[in-house]
């Protein structure tokens, strides 16, 4: 491989022609023998402009704003900017290493729901307006700290279909969007759209109908109260399939047609993460340590043993968890497909 970017925690170059996945994870397993066993990710950051690719021809118009916390890599970010994509940044951190990458503060959503007010006075000072709001405590807080912030309400979504303990809750209701305006009237803050999400988890793509419609309803109480709203944000939830990718714009298509059509003037964004990253990365890693268990203990309580053979079960421990890279699985479902690979 020729690289041409050397870092402490990261390298990219070209590949030989020929060259594989298995060759780099074997180079890379090499160099790391030397310096401790530790996991590691292989990119294949081409993935990034293929994902952009599919994107325009699916989703086009609809603009994505990446969400920085799923892969905060300076080269994936440099490539993603590069392709016109905007940045969804939830930190004072992301937002400096989005803007350090020369990305200018129109492209740059902050959408941490509970933000610190020495973050918001970060934002105001580099110019970053656009921001997410979901309660009039937020609201109050970003009018003493950033008079000249544009906001997003984000507005709560119904997804039946989702397990509960895995669905982090955020958003307002329909019924509090009305205090928040009255709210933003008073402290003179600008709102000027709404956002919503809908994991990635759900299986009733219904949800975009009813989350949509909410939307329309949002902008029309805003008109009640002089706010010129011109953004609509259908959030994540994108999984990366293609299909899916289709899928939602089926559902969502005839909606924005009807509900927010071009000329009405709204900029519809969303914020695909997964979509963009997760098949261009490769996690390798190690096999720490290996246990035999017995299988009525892995069964849930009250299940029955229908298995009889003798046949020995085993656990298998490797060097990441949910305190690294799988930590996703504490808030939503995150199915992996491991192989082996020597």
């Amino acid at each position: 491989m020729k690289g041409f970017l050397e870092d402490a925690n990261y390298s990219i170059g070209l590949l030989d022609e020929g060259a594989t996945l298995a060759d780099v994870i074997d180079n890379c397993i090499y160099e790391h023998t030397r310096t401790g066993k530790r996991a590691f990710y292989v990119g294949d950051l081409g993935k990034l402009v293929k994902k952009n690719i599919q994107w325009q021809n699916v989703m086009a118009p609809i603009k994505p704003f990446y969400p920085v916390r799923c892969n905060s890599t300076p080269g994936v970010l440099e490539i993603l900017g590069t392709l016109g994509i905007g940045f969804a940044c939830s930190s004072k951190s992301e937002m400096a290493l989005v803007q350090g990458l020369g990305i200018s503060p129109e492209n740059i959503i902050y959408t941490n729901p509970c933000k610190q007010a020495s973050q918001i006075k970060y934002a105001a000072k580099a110019g970053i307006n656009i921001m997410t709001c979901d309660s009039d405590i937020e609201l109050k807080k970003i009018a003493r700290n950033h008079p000249n912030a544009k906001l997003l309400l984000h507005i709560a979504t119904e997804d039946i279909s989702a397990d509960e303990e895995m669905n982090m809750k955020f958003g307002t209701t329909l019924k509090n969007c009305r205090h928040l305006m009255e709210c933003a009237k008073e402290f003179g803050v600008q709102i000027i759209g709404v956002k919503f999400h809908v994991s990635g988890s759900c299986k009733e793509l219904q949800t975009y109908i009813h989350a949509i419609s909410d939307a329309r309803c949002v902008f029309d109480m805003a008109e009640e109260f002089g706010f010129k709203m011109n953004m609509l944000d259908i959030g994540g939830g994108f999984t990366g399939s293609e299909l899916q990718l289709e899928e939602v714009n089926h559902v969502i298509r005839p909606l924005l047609d009807v509900y927010f059509p071009k000329e009405s003037g709204v900029d519809v964004i969303a914020e695909p993460g997964c979509y963009y990253v997760s098949s261009a990365f490769t996690l390798a890693v190690n096999i720490i340590a290996k246990k035999t268990v017995e299988y009525d203990k892995l069964l849930p309580s009250g299940m029955e043993q229908t298995r009889n053979d003798d046949e020995p079960i085993f656990t298998y421990y490797i060097n990441d968890g949910v305190y690294g890279s799988f930590a996703s699985k504490l808030s939503e479902k995150l199915n992996t497909n491991p192989e082996v690979h020597k």
